[in-house]
């Protein structure tokens, strides 16, 4: 895991609060340098805002973490995002002085409530979480990237450095993965392959994208040269 942390560039790492022990010294975190790495504790697991907001405040004074990764997924089976759950957290946890990032499904509205509520980022689901079935929310992610005043996250879903790459071409400022490169044959190159596609979909995008067309259009046109 370490290995694929650096292969991959990231400057975050996310990690499960109920897969901490806390009362180690040994524990998981020990093996991440917060020189190298941002710690984004994370509530999964929670079902509710109650949860959430215990697993986070557990992880301030556990570890003295300020930000969060915000999840509240009542249903087991997709595990999709509870949007009024989130919002109701996100609204507490602002209050309690976190930096909030809260992770939902690729609703356009619920985004620009978090957003005025003082969350400093959103992070839409591509597909459900561990699927590696690529964007295929496209249409409201490209709403959300377009009305945000904070970071869009794409989150959950992506399965291929392809699929990171359309991200960031649409404008994400970031992508999260997890399954895609865990279950890889070879997790250190499959990081290496997911930094290079966010770096030219990053690229792509500052570049400007053509628009597409319905007719063809000559790259050579055969106007205007022999006047």
């Amino acid at each position: 895991m370490r290995l694929a942390l650096e292969a991959s560039g990231t400057e975050m790492v996310t990690v499960a609060l109920r897969r901490v022990d806390f009362s180690s010294e040994n524990n998981m975190l020990s093996d991440f340098s917060p020189e190298n790495y941002l710690i984004l504790p994370n509530t999964s697991g929670a079902e509710d805002a109650e949860q959430a907001v215990r697993l986070a405040r557990l992880a301030r004074s556990c570890g003295g973490f300020n930000w969060i990764k915000l999840e509240v997924t009542p249903e087991p089976r997709y595990l999709l995002p509870d949007g009024a759950e989130t919002l109701k957290a996100t609204e507490i946890l602002i209050k309690d002085g976190f930096t909030v990032l809260p992770y939902i499904n690729a609703d356009p509205v619920l985004a620009k409530r978090l957003e005025e509520t003082g969350a400093q980022a959103v992070m839409p689901l591509g597909s459900p979480i561990g699927t590696n079935r690529g964007i295929e929310t496209e249409a409201m992610i490209e709403i959300i990237i377009e009305q945000a005043r904070v970071p869009v996250v794409v989150d959950a879903g992506l399965g291929a450095p392809s699929h990171a790459a359309k991200a960031m071409e649409m404008g994400a400022s970031a992508v999260l993965v997890n399954t895609a490169i865990a279950i890889a044959h070879n997790p250190v190159k499959m990081a290496e392959a997911f930094k290079g596609a966010v770096s030219a979909g990053r690229t792509a995008y500052l570049a400007g994208l053509g628009g597409k067309r319905r007719l063809s259009a000559p790259s050579s046109p055969l106007t205007g040269f022999l006047k």
